[in-house]
């Protein structure tokens, strides 16, 4: 319903902008008095000039799109686990820190490590790499 009232709303502001624009071209037209040839090209202004009025209005009453959200990657998570971590971390303590599967973690741990982002200090402990 209120998209349709919205509309509704638009249209009455659309018209009472042409009504305007109709109205200043009808007082300029009065004020310049056309020669015979130039009366074409004052009809393609009027037209011109109209378009130009209702374009920006609908650009006027266009509402600006909502920004999403940065989201965090899982590769992300896992990395800044480990980076605060002094000690290092292993498998099971970020399995139970991100709620992720053992093979995800695995999979993050060995693709960073190929990276360079992280390195293993003991078997199965990771630090991230300053």
């Amino acid at each position: 319903m209120t998209l349709t009232k919205d509309l509704q709303a638009v249209s009455r502001e659309l018209t009472k902008l042409v009504k305007q624009t109709e109205k200043l071209a009808a007082e300029l037209g009065k004020a310049e008095r056309p020669k015979a040839k130039s009366v074409k090209k004052t009809a393609k202004a009027k037209i011109v000039t109209k378009k130009a009025t209702v374009k920006a209005a609908k650009n006027a009453l266009k509402v600006p799109a909502k920004k999403k959200a940065v989201q965090i990657t899982a590769t992300d998570q896992v990395l800044n686990i480990i980076n605060r971590s002094k000690i290092g971390v292993d498998t099971a303590a970020l399995m139970k820190k991100t709620g992720f599967n053992q093979k995800k973690v695995r999979n993050i741990l060995q693709r960073t490590y190929k990276q360079g982002k992280i390195k293993r200090v003991e078997k199965g402990i990771y630090v991230g790499v300053k």
